[in-house]
């Protein structure tokens, strides 16, 4: 009879272990805080989707934004919406405890029509490399998938410590990152792509500008004359990408051949397969290096 007591006791404190409520900041600096770990969530970015996997809790998905196609089970989570149009009475629908939003891709009005729903919500802004480990230990904890997420952030960090420990010393390489050639978009040095070029030894031309996605025009890139060229692979036609350049012949770039192309979402997704991005795109500034030697001689 002792033992059992003992048992019943202890499943019952397991039980309200599990139960306790769960406190993290999120990357807006808010307190989120549950009554448990989150069953429910909706996910309103693809690199939130994708974090929420790595972190052991791909299977408490209920629905997720356009666009959110990795792994590949996310491709059987009901969709709500893009990040123009969020079908509201559908996210009430699918009952969710938590919403991660996205704070840059969701529009302001989207926030608050999601913000007046009552349901804790999370903001998802990874900007640095090492904040993207950190988002899979805070969605552990949200998730209560602490073991899981602690094993995905460790790997992930070691992973690129080690990209780090290999190139970031190595002679600079000073990078253009074309976003969009219609009109010409980049990035700046508070994007997480511009954190994995630095990670691999290059400089973002536009770094200091203070807009995260800022429009450029073509003479402040000529002028700039950087080493190497990094674009997404085209997708659509009508996309030019690096070709653009071509004409060009002055620029460091296009004499030395430095015209590189990558799986964008690789490297602007701020999720665990940027550690993929961010070594092919070492790789790539390593071989605007030799070209640079070969040119020399």
């Amino acid at each position: 009879m002792g033992q059992r007591l003992a048992a019943a006791a202890l499943a019952l404190w397991a039980g309200l272990a599990g139960a306790a409520p769960v406190t993290v900041v999120d990357d807006a600096g808010r307190r989120v805080v549950l009554d448990a770990p989150a069953k429910r969530i909706v996910s309103m970015a693809p690199h939130i989707t994708e974090l929420l996997f790595a972190a052991g809790g791909g299977a408490r998905i209920v629905g997720a934004i356009n666009y959110s196609d990795y792994p590949a089970a996310a491709g059987t989570i009901p969709l709500v919406g893009d990040n123009s149009q969020i079908d509201i009475e559908r996210v009430l629908a699918l009952k969710p405890d938590l919403l991660v939003v996205w704070q840059s891709g969701n529009t302001a009005r989207q926030l608050e029509q999601l913000r007046q729903l009552g349901i804790p919500m999370f903001h998802s802004e990874p900007a640095r490399l090492g904040q993207v480990a950190d988002s899979m230990l805070r969605f552990g904890q949200l998730l209560g998938t602490d073991t899981v997420a602690r094993a995905a952030a460790a790997s992930f960090q070691a992973d690129i410590a080690a990209l780090g420990a290999r190139y970031a010393r190595r002679s600079p390489v000073k990078v253009f990152y074309q976003v969009w050639d219609k009109p010409l978009y980049t990035l700046n040095g508070q994007h997480v792509a511009s954190d994995a070029i630095a990670l691999c030894g290059g400089e973002n031309i536009f770094a200091a500008l203070a807009v995260k996605a800022p429009s450029v025009g073509i003479e402040a890139v000529l002028q700039a004359n950087p080493e190497a060229l990094v674009a997404s692979v085209p997708h659509d036609p009508s996309d030019a990408g690096l070709a653009m350049w071509a004409p060009y012949k002055t620029l460091l770039a296009v004499r030395n051949g430095n015209l590189f192309t990558l799986d964008g979402e690789l490297l602007t997704r701020p999720g665990p397969r940027l550690v993929q991005g961010a070594a092919i795109l070492c790789e790539k500034l390593e071989l605007a290096r030799q070209r640079r030697g070969q040119a020399r001689r």
